[in-house]
């Protein structure tokens, strides 16, 4: 058994599943659900379904209609390798219509949330030494897009 996520668009399904596909590795496009009557989102014909894969996680995109949006009390975290990717991932997903938010938090142009975030964060926001945690929170606190490099040099400062 696996767990599938179904994401709730308007009418741009296959466009968000497209985009998300071509932007993660461990992707792929699968089948769709043509719609064979019309049923209470969709008229006859029309692509009720998407499936796809990012990261090797299977997703559905439903063509769901108006009454449902996105939050951030549900989002999807990218752990990222570096501040290259950091950067690709952030640039990729604010364009086009996405936002900013804070502490490695977005919305891409379809308003899903993502944070997009790195493993190496741990080493500053949880490390040993607890004034430079602090610091290095208290940086992030003040970050949109996430800088390591900035969090380390928190975390590592005798002073601000």
């Amino acid at each position: 058994m696996e767990l599938t996520t179904c994401l709730w668009f308007d009418g741009n399904a296959r466009e968000a599943a497209e985009f998300y596909v071509s932007i993660f590795p461990e992707s792929s496009l699968g089948s769709n659900w043509i719609a064979p009557t019309d049923t209470p989102g969709n008229q006859q014909g029309s692509e009720v379904v998407v499936d796809f894969v990012i990261f090797g996680r299977p997703f559905i995109a439903l063509n769901g209609g108006p009454d449902f949006h996105f939050s951030e009390a549900i989002s999807f975290q990218i752990p990222c390798k570096d501040q290259v990717e950091i950067d690709k991932y952030w640039e990729i997903l604010i364009k086009d219509g996405g936002s900013e938010s804070r502490c490695g938090w977005l919305k891409d142009k379809f308003g899903v949330s993502w944070q997009v975030t790195s493993p190496a964060m741990g080493q500053y926001i949880g490390g040993s030494n607890p004034e430079g945690a602090k610091r290095a929170t208290e940086a992030m606190l003040g970050m949109n897009k996430i800088i390591l490099d900035e969090l380390q040099l928190a975390y590592e400062s005798a002073t601000r």
